[in-house]
């Protein structure tokens, strides 16, 4: 006998799923008529949503899923590659850990567009620094991040010390819903061991160049002793953004303030007497590579948002997201 059962999708690879409905797991795929009619690929579960399904009586039975819950937070990328097309990367998160080795991994720039893509999802993004213990200069480093990183928190955390990630364990609270992200390596895989206790997740060391090997192959929810869950990611050769605008403003939010005070409100920053970010570059207060990260994110959003129709239909599914967001900004 069939029965309707609600649960959290727990991970995801290809066309199959891992749903968790009051503590049974069933492997679980989505009905025809829900993949006949879906336009994108958001229009599929992704890990972190809560999905309505029907399934068998036993743990064994095979469950169709019918519907997906509304979204109250989304990460959201454009698809890697050269289509116009967005990628749900997790969903329903209350936190984002962004990932950075402090070795040849560690770029500002990419951390920039990971942070405009995050404030954009409506969650709060925390910056997690790891493999301290490879760093012989960590100050600088911190100064760089610190730089672009307003209004965000920065923890510094090691896998060869006993308590290297003890400064993450406050965000870590029952209930609430985790997701690390962050490039092949990084140590994203390493941490959710240390906060589960065992060996749970595949890891492997660095290569030769000094980077992490890609480890994850799929999207992936833990949930932990004291009842928060984390979702695992796979390393991202490609963060693109999509309508990501309101995020672009809260990550660059020193170049939104200075552009309030040019002289012309149309200004274009380039030869515009008054204009208060040329003055800025001028005087080394406005690193000149901060703000060309900036035009070049904006161009590419702005690339995105014309691409096609599809944006519409995008910013139609996400306006209550966005709703909730301001609405839990201005709490």
């Amino acid at each position: 006998m069939e029965k309707k059962v609600t649960g959290r999708i727990i991970s995801q690879e290809k066309g199959l799923y891992r749903l968790l409905c009051e503590n049974v797991e069933y492997l679980a795929e989505v009905s025809g008529k829900m993949r006949y009619n879906a336009e994108n690929a958001s229009d599929f579960p992704a890990v972190g949503d809560y999905v309505e399904a029907e399934t068998g009586d036993s743990a064994e039975s095979h469950a169709i899923i019918h519907r997906i819950l509304p979204r109250k937070s989304v990460f959201i990328r454009k698809a890697a590659g050269t289509g116009h097309r967005d990628q749900v990367v997790a969903a329903n998160i209350d936190t984002v850990f962004i990932c950075m080795s402090l070795n040849n991994d560690f770029n500002i720039r990419r951390l920039e567009r990971y942070l405009s893509i995050a404030w954009d999802s409506g969650v709060s993004p925390v910056i997690v620094l790891t493999k301290s213990d490879l760093c012989s200069d960590i100050d600088t480093y911190l100064w760089e991040v610190e730089g672009v990183a307003f209004g965000t928190n920065v923890v510094v955390t090691s896998s060869f010390e006993e308590d290297g990630y003890a400064k993450i364990l406050p965000y870590i609270e029952p209930g609430k819903t985790i997701a690390l992200i962050g490039s092949s390596g990084v140590g994203k895989s390493t941490l959710i061991n240390r906060l589960t206790g065992e060996d749970r997740l595949e890891t492997n060391g660095l290569r030769n160049d000094d980077k992490g090997r890609h480890t994850t192959i799929r999207r992936e929810l833990v949930i932990l002793e004291n009842g928060a869950m984390v979702i695992d990611t796979p390393g991202m050769r490609e963060l693109g953004l999509w309508d990501a605008e309101e995020g672009l403003e809260r990550a660059f939010a020193d170049i939104e303030q200075l552009a309030n005070r040019c002289r012309f409100q149309n200004c274009s920053h380039t030869s515009e007497p008054g204009c208060a970010v040329r003055a800025a570059i001028e005087s080394g207060d406005l690193p000149e590579e901060r703000w060309l990260s900036y035009e070049k994110l904006r161009a590419e959003n702005r690339y995105a948002e014309n691409a096609d129709e599809y944006l519409a239909e995008k910013k139609r599914k996400f306006k209550e997201i966005s709703k909730i967001n301001k609405a839990n900004r201005r709490k």
